[in-house]
């Protein structure tokens, strides 16, 4: 008999069923009423699905669209990353290295929001006290603040309920454990099992939701990666040794570009935005120093200034050296390549160490004249005008080549003091700089030289 085919007995009396006969029913208790039937297994599921119903057919082209409401965080850099600010039902991932200021950024995301509408701060790491002491610090507003030390996903969604705040923080999502399934806090299951409970509850009663993560040693989010497939934002909060500066990234935003980025300042109040950080990447107390370039990059729809620096020395072995902070590896041993094919200048026998000022990590093209103007600078011991900015990318065949939003990128450097720019040969404003079109790697080192 096929797979789909089974055998039952019904009762003839109260249409029980049973898969063995017997001379009794065992519900009504009648005698010699069960009867042999033969069922199709896919036809009982065609009934069942037909019994359930299907889903509400939505037309969209009946929806009136509107802008998304946005709760203001009060920190203009959280505000950018985030599109604008926070949607409410929104489901967001803040994840960092250890130390690095996320509970104090959520504390404070939870203070300026709770000033108009009701916040509540999950904890599963410090009690109540620990985490007023540290919003007394910050000197949060604790009007609207409310406080929550639990760790069962179950209960924080009951008591979520009762008061339906406008934002919770859930610091951290390792903490947090629910009772249905049967693994420790902070296992795969447990930490994609709670992501599910906050992301329905979110989504259903129009809580935005932060969520606090932790991340591993080679700096991703600990737990599966599906963790980032289930939430609306991915923010990574990342900073650099020796400065208090830190940068906010958005790896995943529903509800805005991915490429913007926010600087953040710790001080003893807590994280201050950063108005102008182009200041922060480029150090105008130098003075005329050979090696140095300052070019421009442009991070989401905001212009950067990059102060690199490069330092040219003959090799001791017998390979020579190419070694980068902040800079592509890569791009610059092709960069050296170029030079050395394509002008006057030999650097088959140099070393060549290349930093970005600041830690800022770049990958933008627009830095490509700015670093062969400071290796060029840093071999022929010349120095750089400070107030001078570099802008191009460069080909294999030594040209220069235009770059995105040139015009913007000079605006920044104008507004910021500069006077000269040395750019690609194309039709661009200017405004007030003196512009040096160049059209080759050539004419570069005749600028300097």
């Amino acid at each position: 008999m096929p797979g789909n085919i089974k055998t039952i007995f019904v009762c003839s009396n109260c249409d029980a069923q049973f898969p063995k006969w017997s001379g009794r029913c065992l519900e009504c208790g009648s005698w010699g009423t069960l009867v042999e039937q033969v069922t199709d297994a896919k036809m009982e599921k065609k009934e069942a699905v037909k019994k359930l119903g299907g889903a509400a057919v939505i037309d969209l082209a009946s929806i009136k669209t509107s802008s998304l409401e946005r709760f203001q965080t009060e920190i203009g850099e959280i505000d950018r990353v985030l599109g604008g600010g926070l949607v409410p039902g929104s489901l967001v991932l803040l994840s960092g290295e250890p130390g690095i200021g996320k509970s104090t950024l959520v504390a404070q995301i939870a203070s300026a929001l709770g000033k108009d509408r009701v916040a509540i701060y999950v904890s599963g790491e410090e009690s109540a006290v620990q985490v007023k002491s540290r919003l007394d610090r910050l000197q949060c507003d604790l009007k609207n603040l409310k406080f929550i030390s639990e760790t069962n996903v179950e209960k924080i969604c009951a008591a979520v309920l009762k008061i339906l705040p406008a934002i919770l923080i859930v610091d951290s999502i390792q903490t947090v454990y629910s009772s249905l399934i049967p693994a420790e806090a902070g296992g795969i299951s447990q930490i994609r099992a709670a992501a599910i409970k906050f992301l329905e509850l979110a989504k259903e009663n129009n809580i935005a939701v932060f969520l606090v993560g932790h991340i591993t040693k080679d700096g991703t989010i600990a737990g599966p990666k599906s963790l980032e497939h289930i939430v609306d934002t991915v923010l990574y909060l990342e900073n650099e040794a020796n400065n208090n500066y830190c940068l906010l990234r958005a790896a995943k935003n529903r509800f805005g570009s991915i490429n913007e980025l926010g600087v953040l300042e710790m001080t003893g109040m807590g994280f201050k935005e950063v108005k102008n950080p182009s200041l922060i990447f480029v150090e105008n107390s130098v003075g005329k120093i050979s090696g140095s370039a300052i070019g421009c990059v442009i991070e989401g729809t905001r212009p950067f200034l990059a102060d690199l620096q490069a330092l040219v020395t003959k090799t001791v072995f017998g390979y020579p050296q190419r070694k980068t902070s902040g800079f592509d590896l890569n791009r610059l041993q092709v960069l050296s390549a170029v030079i050395t094919k394509r002008t006057k200048i030999n650097l088959m026998a140099q070393d060549i160490i290349l930093n970005v000022i600041g830690g800022l990590k770049i990958s933008d093209p627009a830095l490509d004249l700015a670093a062969c103007a400071a290796i060029i600078s840093s071999h022929l011991n010349k120095d750089f005008d400070r107030r001078t900015i570099v802008l191009g990318e460069v080909g294999l065949g030594g040209e220069v080549r235009n770059v995105f939003k040139l015009e913007t990128r000079l605006q920044e450097a104008q507004r910021l003091g500069f006077l000269n720019a040395v750019i690609p040969n194309v039709e661009v404003k200017g405004g007030k700089l003196n512009l040096t079109k160049i059209k080759n790697l050539s004419e570069l080192v005749e600028i300097i030289q």
